[in-house]
């Protein structure tokens, strides 16, 4: 890390601390009383954590703030509904950003969690004659398009010697990617915690590759630019609370399965599986994290998967402007 990038780091850390006493007032000053804060979760993650606690709604109360939640079924939709201006903010992992990006979405990455490569993986049924990547040339492989998981397969499949284009892509979003999975209507599945962990338990699935040595899985938090430069100080509040989360969190855990599980459908057990492979804690994006967003994205360009090569930093948002 570069010493401008630990500088960076270090201002919105400290920034970070300064919100519980700031954030009130300064919100107040730009304008935000009766502000609704319009927040875009998946199934799972540190977000759903934080919408189930309920602490964000307690610290926003007091400056006429409420907050609204939306599900939705993977990255790709969530960044949508972003870009239309039907959500302010949310996480996605690597690969969505991405092809919002080069569709013209006007994104900002605003915090990233660690590294989780264990959190995906290629499975296959646990009678598969599937013995290595390679074995996947020709065969019928469900992923969510434009997710995570994505990258991950394009990955595993350079690694292999093979292209895209030497396997069948369904796409299909994880619930029928589940059901087609279970049928045998396809040979592989490319998926995500906490799905994964869930067909793993209730399927006997075996782990073909996961993220490890190919990928890092990181978790990003996303704003619309306009919401960000307009609202600095509410989207400091909410990284805020995401990092008193995270770090209850990751020492809570059984806990913490436990108060998923009625809203995920997905068992305690999946869910304390999947809970120890999640990476805990958000910072900014560094020059290294940027540059293997940006390798992601050149890859995919590369492929034709997107129309146009993008530059990663421009979306990186610098926090409040002075």
């Amino acid at each position: 890390m570069t010493l401008a990038s630990r500088t960076r780091r270090s201002l919105w850390l400290a920034a970070l601390l300064l919100v519980p006493l700031l954030a009130g007032a300064t919100i107040e000053r730009a304008g935000a009383a009766d502000l609704k804060l319009r927040i875009g979760v998946q199934k799972y993650g540190t977000l759903v954590i934080l919408q189930q606690r309920g602490t964000l709604e307690k610290r926003l109360q007091a400056q006429g703030i409420a907050v609204q939640w939306t599900e939705f079924p993977a990255g790709p939709q969530l960044l949508e509904a972003l870009n239309v201006g039907s959500i302010d903010f949310g996480t996605t992992g690597e690969a969505p950003p991405v092809f919002a990006q080069a569709a013209g979405a006007d994104l900002v990455y605003v915090g990233v969690e660690p590294p989780a490569p264990l959190g995906e993986a290629i499975l296959v049924p646990k009678g598969s004659t599937v013995a290595a990547t390679a074995d996947l040339k020709g065969k019928r492989i469900a992923l969510n398009k434009g997710s995570n998981v994505h990258y991950l397969l394009v990955q595993a499949l350079a690694k292999a010697g093979l292209k895209p284009a030497d396997i069948r892509s369904i796409f299909l979003p994880p619930a029928d990617a589940r059901a087609a999975f279970e049928r045998g209507s396809v040979d592989a599945w490319v998926i995500w915690d906490p799905f994964l962990a869930a067909a793993q338990e209730a399927t006997q699935a075996r782990v073909l590759r996961d993220g490890s040595g190919l990928v890092s899985n990181h978790q990003f938090y996303l704003a619309s630019r306009a919401f960000a430069d307009a609202h600095p100080d509410l989207v400091q509040a909410v990284l805020s609370e995401i990092t008193e989360v995270d770090r209850w969190a990751s020492t809570h855990q059984e806990e913490v399965a436990e108060l998923l599980s009625p809203r995920t459908g997905i068992s305690v057990a999946s869910l304390k599986i999947a809970l120890a492979r999640l990476g805990y804690g958000v910072t900014p994006l560094d020059d290294a994290v940027v540059a293997e967003q940006q390798r992601i994205a050149d890859s995919f360009h590369e492929l034709g998967l997107i129309p146009t090569r993008i530059s990663v930093r421009d979306a990186v948002w610098t926090g409040p402007k002075s």
